[in-house]
């Protein structure tokens, strides 16, 4: 029998505070958790929303260096961005707190400090790289060199950027601090770990034997973890930013990030809660989920969970992890270094008002299950084929010919008809699905099934031609109405988790003053002689020149992505002079230019070579519009021997750069020359 709580706490991962909020964030943990806890307070339930930057760490040092400031200064910047973008986006945190709070330093130092003197950590001394030049050892993140598998020159000592690979510091070839640029060596240094292996047996009940309901996601990676047997891991670091280690001999030692980090959501919780925190971690008639990405399975269902068996006390460890996958933004992974993302606080300043479209598009495209795509035509294919074309055209089209008909007032209804109950039972059905998929958390199918009700209530007014019965039954266009603004009333609550701003809007034209998922499925939503407001478009289309705004945008990115990463080949074998000389390179005036038949590479060029004309055919068609080159000058290889393709005999090659970007240059005098002179 499934166990009934008193109460949900609700987390939420913690962002770096090193740069802003993407799709990314979002998808993987924002939108779903928003959307679980709305609708918990819906349902009138107990429930507490905790969120919190995550201050400290290597990244924001790394930051903070290269724009020579203070680390405080780089989370002070982006905590602000982060919250206030949140906020705007209608991401309902009870709390949004930082791990740079007082608080949340007490309540850290005072967690490391119990389990040191229950004899819950060990200590070890190993070796570490440290840079001799500045002085400290670096952290993965400080060490940079050559990518073993791309060959990337500026790999990090945890993850290649370019190819995505995992690293460590001894993988690079060729390693360099990142602080001085100098070779780091090999020092020994002391530190603290949690014996991970000490709770494996008890994380093995309970997740393997206690949660097999959990994602398979989780469930398998955890798995494999426990599989491979537990380690112990460092809680320390070498380090002048962070929590510091609050024990003699720890001077210029803080607190690793993912043991300081976790420990928030319990400051966060207290920061709002002072006089009863406890009952929300401590009390077993608590409900706590973690919502977070794939890539904090482990940190939040092995190492967190085996520091609060360490810290005892009755701490209660979480009845789920719902962690998502990865998405992904127009086929390449979202990266941070590489600025490849969609950032929130952008797009609110290039999408007024359009909050709801973005947690449409993420949820109904959310990566439950395996790695999602986000396209930005998808985006707009969404927006304007299922918000505005389904959802906002049944709910304008039922307020419009109520309006019309009974000047807003919303008519009583008479005997229902076997069409108006059908419809009723199949939003009644509809709904109990919705729900199990919220309570399930299967947020993209809930989602479906909240725009079926909208499907339900276009097909209603289909099937019974309300306009039509006008001429002569006003008494059955009542109830047909009265039914259709009853499924606009369910509409407005099925979708509050969903799409929040919408439903606020929607409430106030059916002057809804209280949302309340207990009376979903009713046909009494809207009392008979409301007076509705005046119909307001609750979704706009998005035309294409807005989305090729953000296309354009991309390629931009993508090509100082490409200059920045460029490499060039490897020099060919050497030839003698001899070879090189056997090779006639010559100019050419381009006298004509059309494109080859059949393929979307090839151009072929009318050559003035000097002597009369030869025809050269170049696969430059992607860079180059055939007409623009005529009357060109460019470089050929006269003596090349000629070959046949397509049809059409190439006498030579018109010469080109491949640049850093992807484009193509063509070789061309920087002055006029004569046709037929010779490259010398």
């Amino acid at each position: 029998m499934e166990k009934k709580f008193k109460r949900t706490l609700v987390t939420t991962a913690l962002p770096y505070a090193n740069g802003p909020v993407h799709i990314g964030h979002l998808a993987g943990v924002y939108v779903p958790a928003d959307i679980y806890t709305r609708y918990m307070r819906l349902n009138g339930r107990d429930v507490v929303m905790i969120g919190g930057s995550d201050e400290h760490g290597v990244p924001i040092t790394i930051k903070a260096r290269n724009e020579g400031v203070t680390p405080q200064d780089i989370v002070d910047r982006y905590h602000k961005i982060i919250k206030d973008s949140f906020e705007e986006f209608g991401v309902s945190f009870d709390v949004y707190s930082r791990t740079t709070s007082d608080i949340h330093h007490d309540t850290a130092s005072e967690f490391f400090e119990r389990l040191y003197n229950n004899g819950q950590f060990v200590e070890q001394t190993s070796e570490q790289l440290y840079d001799p030049v500045a002085g400290q050892f670096l952290a993965d993140r400080y060490v940079r060199g050559e990518c073993p598998h791309c060959h990337n020159l500026n790999a990090y000592g945890d993850q290649c950027e370019v190819c995505g690979t995992s690293l460590s510091p001894s993988e690079l070839i060729n390693p360099r601090s990142a602080l001085s640029d100098a070779v780091p060596e090999l020092r020994q240094t002391h530190h603290w770990y949690l014996p991970l292996d000490r709770w494996q047996p008890a994380l093995e009940k309970w997740i393997l034997e206690g949660h097999k309901e959990w994602k398979s996601n989780v469930y398998g990676q955890c798995k494999s973890w426990l599989d491979l047997g537990l380690q112990p891991r460092a809680v320390s670091r070498d380090l002048d930013w962070g929590v510091p280690v609050p024990v003699e001999g720890a001077e210029g030692k803080v607190l690793y990030v993912w043991f300081d980090a976790p420990i928030g959501y319990i400051s966060n919780t207290k920061e709002i809660l002072p006089d009863s925190w406890e009952k929300y971690w401590k009390d077993p008639e608590t409900r706590i989920i973690n919502f977070i990405g794939k890539d904090n399975i482990v940190f939040h269902c092995i190492v967190f969970p085996s520091m609060l068996m360490a810290y005892g006390d009755n701490f209660q460890l979480p009845d789920n992890v719902p962690a998502n996958e990865f998405l992904n933004l127009e086929g390449d992974k979202i990266s941070t270094s590489r600025n490849w993302a969609i950032w929130l606080h952008e797009y609110l300043r290039d999408f007024p008002g359009k909050q709801d479209v973005l947690r449409y598009v993420l949820t109904a495209n959310a990566p439950e299950t395996k790695d999602n795509d986000f396209t930005w035509r998808d985006f707009q294919a969404r927006n304007n084929n299922e918000l505005v074309a389904i959802l906002g055209n049944f709910v304008n089209r039922a307020i419009v010919l109520t309006h019309k008909y009974f000047d807003g007032i919303v008519p009583a209804r008479g005997e229902l008809q076997d069409v108006d109950i059908n419809a009723i039972d199949d939003m009644k059905q509809t709904i109990a699905r919705l729900t199990d998929n919220i309570e399930t958390f299967h947020f993209r199918e809930a989602l479906k099934e909240a725009m079926n009700i909208a499907r339900i209530g276009n097909k209603y007014l289909q099937d019974t031609e309300p306009w039509k019965l006008a001429k002569t039954d006003m008494a059955r266009v009542a109830t047909i109405l009265n039914v259709a603004i009853q499924i606009c009333g369910n509409i407005d609550i099925a979708f509050e988790p969903f799409t929040p701003f919408m439903s606020k809007k929607l409430a106030g034209m059916l002057h809804l003053e209280k949302l309340d998922w207990n009376e979903l499925g009713s046909i009494d939503l809207v009392a008979p002689e409301t007076q509705l407001a005046k119909p307001e478009l609750l979704f706009e289309k998005i035309e294409d020149d807005a989305i090729q705004a953000q296309l354009d945008r991309l390629d931009n990115i993508r090509r100082e992505n490409q200059i920045k990463n460029f490499k060039p080949r490897e020099i060919s074998p050497t030839i003698d002079f001899e070879t090189f000389e056997k090779v006639d390179i010559r100019v050419g005036t381009v006298v004509e230019c059309v494109p080859v038949k059949k393929s979307k590479k090839l151009l072929k060029f009318t050559i003035n070579d000097g002597l009369s004309t030869r025809t050269i055919l170049s696969g430059i068609a992607e860079h180059f519009k055939a007409e623009d080159l005529v009357g060109k000058q460019v470089t050929f290889v006269a003596n090349l021997a000629p070959r046949e393709i397509k049809g059409i005999v190439s006498e030579g090659m018109i010469l080109s750069a491949l640049n850093a970007d992807g484009s193509l240059s063509l070789i061309a005098p920087a002055t006029p020359s004569t046709p037929g002179a010779n490259v010398c």
